[in-house]
């Protein structure tokens, strides 16, 4: 495992022109509802957590390899940041009708 800084920057580097951003992939599959399609999203945004703890553990126990352990945190943190911008616009639309005269 490397732990000096410069190769943490080549490492996030590498993954950046490697073109690692995950985030929700949700695409309409044919014809699929609305809430299939969520729960599909939803899944693959856990397994992509799941999969930042995964390599994180393994970094701390020494056995991962830093690029991996850099794009994996990184598609986490872009997975994250994007389901907390769903929720708060889930949460403002809420809020928006609850606003509205009846």
């Amino acid at each position: 495992m490397i732990t000096n800084p410069s190769g943490a920057v080549q490492a996030y580097d590498k993954m950046l022109r490697q073109g690692g951003a995950a985030g929700l992939e949700a695409r309409d599959q044919g014809g699929a509802d609305f809430s299939s399609m969520l729960h599909r999203a939803a899944e693959r945004a856990a397994d992509t957590m799941l999969e930042g703890e995964s390599q994180t553990l393994q970094a701390a126990a020494g056995t991962a390899d830093l690029t991996e352990v850099v794009m994996a945190v990184s598609k986490a943190e872009m997975t994250l940041q994007t389901v907390v911008t769903l929720r708060d616009k889930v949460v403002q639309a809420y809020q928006d009708i609850l606003r509205m005269p009846i």
